[in-house]
């Protein structure tokens, strides 16, 4: 019995298509998604805004509202929690080059309008969690804008989030470039900082994506124990990844079993989902994967992790001291490596 909960986004069924090539699946329809991730285990759903409302930049508060009541319903007749909203800023023309540091007023004034819009659809869902994908947020031309001005915008904007709402937690997701050649807030050091900055630092933390890490030459665990140190670990986005390339958001664990063992690791050492937090998965099908196994991934993803949980529990901290005491690295290695390895 796993001691986490756990959550997964509808994105995390997709049809298949990426920059190289068109679907490769047919759509799923959101209902029979919420059935299967029930069924597969899964706690809660992660949404972006316009995954709730499609349209929403054409409705009206209430209307916007409305709609989102609509999902809440759907998730409760199968006894699912939203875990957070995330507003999808970066498919939008106004968003090109930033939404929040557009170097255009305009845009930015949308940025912050279509925020306050998934805050909104966030309290009809029943989460107070809002997720900040900065997805754009940063410069295509080095000279083109001031990092530290652009630095400035962003935390501005979170204060105007931090006012609109008192309650609302705005939860920064890292990631040092992609589809944004130079990121202004690449890694969970510069998520601390910048809630450090902002009018409510308490409400301010951090998202780990595991392959978002990697990008960055980081170590995932490390990420996720330096926002625990500072009780800044809102969620994490576990996934894999081979090497320092475009986000692949791979299957948990099949890339770098003993990373992913201690991600999961130094989430069960300190305490993580004790105040209610999800492990949230962010892994994407093969486009090579055929209809019927569009769930596949989420299963093996859930599986891995929960088998590296109950290898996490049975982890000898006397002979790992022992260890340390006598600085036998190679012995400690030996013992972690047979302890994947062993069935």
């Amino acid at each position: 019995m796993s001691k986490f909960k756990f959550s997964v986004g509808p994105w995390n069924v997709h049809e298949g298509a990426d920059a190289y090539g068109p679907a490769t699946r047919k759509p799923i329809a959101m209902e029979e998604k919420f059935k299967r991730f029930k069924e597969i285990g899964f706690d809660a759903v992660q949404f972006h805004d316009d995954e709730v409302v499609p349209n929403l930049n054409d409705l009206s508060d209430a209307e916007i509202k409305k709609e989102a009541r609509k999902v809440k319903a759907l998730l409760d007749k199968y006894d699912l929690k939203a875990e957070f909203v995330a507003p999808r800023l970066w498919m939008d023309k106004r968003t090109i080059d930033g939404g929040f540091m557009s170097t255009k007023e305009s845009d930015r004034e949308y940025a912050l309008w279509r925020a306050c819009r998934a805050i909104d659809i966030a309290k009809e869902l029943g989460t107070d969690l809002l997720v900040l994908w900065l997805a754009r947020e940063g410069t295509l031309c080095a000279e083109s804008k001031s990092p530290v001005w652009a630095t400035k915008m962003l935390v501005e904007a979170i204060n105007k989030m931090l006012e609109y709402d008192k309650t609302i937690r705005v939860c920064i997701e890292p990631k040092p470039n992609e589809p944004i050649d130079r990121s202004i807030c690449g890694t969970m050091g510069h998520v601390m900082a910048i809630s450090a900055a902002t009018i409510d630092p308490k409400r301010v933390g951090g998202n780990l994506e595991s392959a978002h890490a990697i990008l960055a030459g980081l170590d995932p665990a490390h990420e996720i124990g330096f926002a625990l140190a500072f009780d800044k670990l809102f969620t994490v986005h576990l996934n894999d990844q081979n090497s320092i390339k475009y986000d692949q958001d791979k299957s948990f664990g099949v890339e770098n079993l003993r990373a992913a063992f201690n991600q999961v690791k130094v989430l069960l050492e300190n305490g993580y989902g004790s105040k209610g937090e999800y492990v949230g998965l962010d892994v994407k099908a093969m486009r090579t994967t055929v209809d019927e196994d569009s769930f596949k991934h989420l299963e093996n993803s859930l599986k891995i992790f929960k088998m590296l949980e109950e290898k996490a529990e049975k982890f000898d901290y006397a002979f790992r001291d022992e260890c340390v005491k006598n600085r036998d690295f190679e012995g400690l290695e030996m013992y972690v490596m047979e302890l994947l390895m062993k069935g």
